[in-house]
């Protein structure tokens, strides 16, 4: 209704209920009970739970695309080992040239110190690129059953813990007319569209945004849901 964002407060002690912080002035929305909007959240995160068969190709798809990674991953590292080589050459040789007189200890150990915080600087993007291509596949893996188990493990969780996980996976949620609308983060969205029926997607307005039917209205400062 008004962009602000919704504040929870504790009532007879025990029952929470969340209502706009009336930042700019009364708000028609009324009180909503946490256990309401908990629901809605993960009826929310329910959405990425693929059937076995999507679940199947978006596995081969994480898989083809770990191959491709990989293989530019390793490319990377031959071309930099090669170059390390190469620069390892160029000490050895002017080593050669410095017990044959040809150049003074002065400039070999100058160059061969220049050459050697080169080949250092090789051996650690040569890690990076080691490490990257495993990372990225193992990511992909957790991302994929994160969506898998998303709603259960907010439902057993404490506030705080839903709320991370909420900031995690969605952004820009809003509540107004006791209807939550929710946009989900990179890649959830993709698997948010993936989860859904074939066929259904045209009709529930989804697509690639991650958008929910409804307008989404503006996000507040913190990126808190806003009524």
């Amino acid at each position: 209704h008004c962009g602000c964002a919704l504040v929870g407060e504790v009532k007879k002690g025990k029952y929470v209920y969340y209502h706009c912080t009336g930042y700019r002035g009364k708000c028609p929305e009324p009180f909503t009970r946490e256990g309401v909007l908990s629901d809605r959240f993960a009826g929310v995160l329910r959405r990425l739970v693929l059937d076995d068969e999507v679940a199947g190709l978006v596995a081969e798809a994480l898989r083809q695309s770990h191959r491709d990674v990989s293989r530019f991953h390793a490319e990377a590292v031959a071309r930099l080992q090669a170059e390390a080589t190469k620069l390892q050459g160029r000490v050895e040789a002017m080593y050669g040239d410095k017990l044959d007189g040809v150049v003074t200890g002065e400039f070999f150990a100058r160059k061969s110190q220049e050459w050697r915080a080169e080949q250092e600087a090789l051996l650690r993007q040569i890690g990076r690129h080691q490490a990257a291509g495993q990372t990225y596949f193992e990511e992909g893996v957790r991302l994929l059953e994160l969506s898998q188990q998303a709603a259960d493990l907010f439902t057993a969780q404490s506030p705080k813990e839903q709320r991370r996980l909420l900031d995690f996976v969605l952004s820009n949620c809003t509540w107004a007319n006791g209807e939550l609308a929710v946009e989900f983060r990179q890649p959830f969205d993709l698997l948010a569209v993936a989860a859904e029926p074939v066929g259904t997607k045209s009709a529930a307005g989804g697509g690639p945004d991650g958008r929910c039917p409804e307008k989404l209205p503006g996000l507040d400062s913190n990126q808190r849901p806003a009524d």
